[in-house]
């Protein structure tokens, strides 16, 4: 991994502004309104959420559950081929199961079978949305097909610099150095709430425009304001 995100291929080429954005997905907005395709956005974001974590004890997956990081950078590397694809070119379930398969890879997570991301699959589908789907061996191929096409357009850049850890460091920061004397009581509700706004942003297209440490500042200014504490943040 890059050791400087600005050396990095993440921040050289997978850094837009929003104009940018909407432009390379033309060919969706021809079809979709900006906030039908934010929509989409959150919707893809849960699907692959869902299959990552519902189905961890079901025997498809023999009981393991993908971490977060896993599951955010699937994620980011769906939110990329999307860019230079359009919905209609790949089936997006196809794109959703495979970033994950590859997610798993990349970040030396145990690497569960292609049959298995299938499965959950099959079950999450039908459980949260009523959609059926099949699984055959002949999609298990695809699967491996579709590995190479995702890494191709994604231009080799598997590397992602996720907001999370400069968001721990500033928050050791604030514990350390916290006016108070020391850190709130409440630290460990502080830190699961910015957590949970940092992996919320992930439904939105701000990994696309913002460096991580920019992102993960913002999450915990968003946290402590829901938290009533945001006073104390400003002036800590």
């Amino acid at each position: 991994m890059a050791q400087s995100f600005w050396k990095s291929s993440h921040a050289q080429q997978w850094i837009f502004d929003k104009t940018e954005i909407w432009k390379q997905r033309g060919e969706d907005m021809k079809i979709y309104s900006e906030e039908e395709y934010n929509r989409l956005n959150i919707f893809w974001a849960n699907f692959i959420t869902s299959v990552a974590t519902e189905c961890a004890h079901s025997q498809a997956n023999v009981g393991c559950k993908l971490r977060q990081q896993v599951i955010a950078t699937a994620i980011v590397y769906f939110k990329r081929f999307y860019l230079r694809q359009s919905f209609r070119d790949m089936c997006p379930f196809l794109v959703a199961s495979t970033a994950l398969f590859l997610a798993c890879k990349v970040e030396e997570h145990t690497t569960l079978s292609v049959s298995s991301f299938l499965k959950n699959t099959a079950l999450v589908l039908p459980k949260r949305w009523g959609v059926p789907f099949e699984t055959t061996s002949t999609k298990n191929g695809v699967v491996y097909d579709s590995e190479f096409i995702l890494v191709e357009i994604l231009d080799c850049c598997l590397v992602v610099h996720h907001p999370s850890r400069p968001m721990v460091e500033l928050l050791d920061d604030f514990k350390q150095f916290s006016a108070t004397g020391g850190p709130p009581k409440e630290f460990e509700q502080i830190e699961a709430q910015c957590q949970k706004v940092a992996n919320d942003s992930l439904r939105c297209d701000v990994g696309l425009m913002f460096a991580p440490h920019i992102i993960g500042l913002s999450s915990i200014i968003v946290a402590m304001e829901l938290m009533g504490r945001g006073r104390s943040w400003r002036h800590g």
